[in-house]
């Protein structure tokens, strides 16, 4: 009976996350270094096991779990511009709480990795033609690959917030609301241009289009697969989800000193700011995976020592 109550509330919670940080998962920061873990640890390389508030998780007020969202492909619209994801990775952990609410937290080198995405066009589709002398002075120069191509990363702008866990079980409805803002890369624009900010973030609100296909195994503490294991885990895999809510606003910081001059090229051939409802992201095929302690109430008042505990002891 035990076991059957925490698969509902598991499943339950895995199929929010699974469905909304696969969107989480698109938005891209810099590499981070990864442990190992065996068996049915693997995928959980960075889940962040120490953070105080996952090892103070009680197993009765407060539980705690790994989450990992993954997905291959997806696109991001912004304004003018569609720019195709590649390769991304979210690793959090989750708090859940005994009134229904979730505390994400996030791994100290960062929830977020991605492959950064080249833009189409790199600068000469970005902001050329124009009018300004100094940016078509800019533009004569593109011929140049390597001063044309641009990278766009999105990073996160602040903590994820407004998290619906029941929304994760039906479609068309917002499952959490993530602060992200894109680095534009290339040696023309400086290495401080962004469309977005810490403070006028885009926030991103996905939606599940799609429901995923539910799996679920048990396993020892180590990672060994194992019928009556104390650890389960929640596989969610071929979920699609989509936001076509959000603002955009425009690019800053982005010229090396040439006083908001290439901010306003980008803007002006993008379409930025761009209003809500003109921009979109979707995401394909995304691979979730949530695990959690069996029976947390049986470890109380330890349960996120034990699953920090079990963790590490997966960990080559």
């Amino acid at each position: 009976m035990m076991r059957f109550s925490l698969g509902t509330r598991l499943a339950t919670t895995a199929t929010a996350l699974g469905t909304a940080l696969g969107a989480f998962a698109t938005m891209g920061t810099a590499t981070a270094a990864a442990a190992v873990p065996n068996g049915e640890w693997a995928p959980f390389t960075r889940c962040p096991v120490d953070a105080p508030a996952m090892l103070a998780a009680d197993g009765l007020a407060r539980t705690p779990q790994c989450v990992v969202s993954s997905s291959a492909s997806g696109s991001i619209k912004l304004g003018n511009t569609t720019v195709t994801t590649g390769r991304t990775n979210l690793q959090i952990g989750v708090v859940q709480n005994s009134d229904g609410t979730s505390t994400v937290v996030a791994p100290a080198g960062g929830a977020l990795i991605a492959d950064s995405a080249t833009v189409p066009g790199g600068l000469l589709g970005l902001m050329c033609p124009s009018n300004v002398p100094a940016v078509t002075a800019l533009c004569e120069q593109l011929g140049n690959s390597t001063l044309n191509k641009i990278t766009a990363t999105v990073e996160s702008a602040g903590a994820p917030y407004a998290f619906n866990q029941t929304a994760g079980i039906v479609t068309g409805e917002p499952i959490v609301a993530i602060p992200v803002r894109i680095h534009l890369e290339n040696p023309l624009l400086g290495s401080n241009c962004y469309i977005g900010t810490q403070s006028k973030p885009i926030v991103l609100r996905p939606q599940n289009l799609t429901f995923p296909e539910f799996g679920m195994t048990f396993f020892d503490g180590d990672g060994t697969r194992a019928d009556d294991g104390e650890m389960s885990r929640i596989n969610l895999t071929g979920s699609t989800q989509n936001d076509s809510t959000f603002a955009v606003p425009g690019a800053s910081g982005c010229g090396l000193g040439l006083l908001g001059i290439i901010d306003a090229a980008v803007n002006l051939k993008t379409g930025l700011p761009s209003a809500a409802g003109k921009n979109s992201l979707t995401l394909n095929n995304t691979q979730t995976a949530l695990a959690g302690l069996n029976a947390p109430g049986t470890v109380a008042p330890d349960a996120g020592k034990r699953l920090a505990q079990n963790w590490h002891s997966a960990v080559n």
